[in-house]
């Protein structure tokens, strides 16, 4: 049975460090520009805290879509790790990439809701993702990881038995 891939720990927590600063600002952004159901799709589509939570979101899905290509772990692979001393922690790629996809949905039900005229979805939302990828980026406690085992121990994602040859 062949062993399964392994990533360097560090990699997910530099990810999660600058996705941390771009939801901070897109929460502070998306406060500043709270929008009540009054105003038309456009305006609230043009809001500078949506357009940036919008980018986070799509970097978000590029993560779970092609996480070997995703622009943060490119720079960390290309220009950090190379710096570091060589990796002695390594993990698992399967939970970053779900607590991606949890980001992403988060993310994404904030940009819903705000598009539909609901007035704080949008700042709870980053609130929540940026909560997340800080806990991630300081102590390195990856909330959706923890959820993927969670789930994996349920029996609901992630392998059930040894894969065949």
């Amino acid at each position: 049975m062949a062993e399964p891939a392994r990533i360097d720990a560090r990699g997910p927590r530099f990810a999660a460090s600058i996705t941390a600063v771009l939801l901070l600002v897109g929460t502070l952004l998306s406060l500043l520009g709270v929008s009540t159901w009054r105003e038309s799709t456009l305006v609230r589509a043009t809001d500078p805290g949506f357009l940036l939570i919008l980018v986070v979101a799509l970097l978000f899905v590029w993560g779970v879509v092609s996480p070997r290509t995703a622009p943060w772990g490119v720079l960390y692979r290309k220009v950090v790790q190379p710096r570091l001393a060589p990796p002695t922690e390594f993990e698992d790629p399967r939970p970053p990439r779900f607590a991606q996809g949890v980001g992403l949905f988060v993310t994404a039900v904030g940009l819903i809701l705000h598009l539909a005229g609901v007035p704080w979805a949008l700042p709870i939302a980053a609130a929540m993702a940026f909560v997340a990828a800080f806990l991630n980026a300081v102590f390195g406690l990856c909330l959706g990881c923890q959820l993927y085992l969670v789930l994996q121990r349920a029996g609901l994602v992630g392998r059930r038995g040894p894969a065949s040859a």
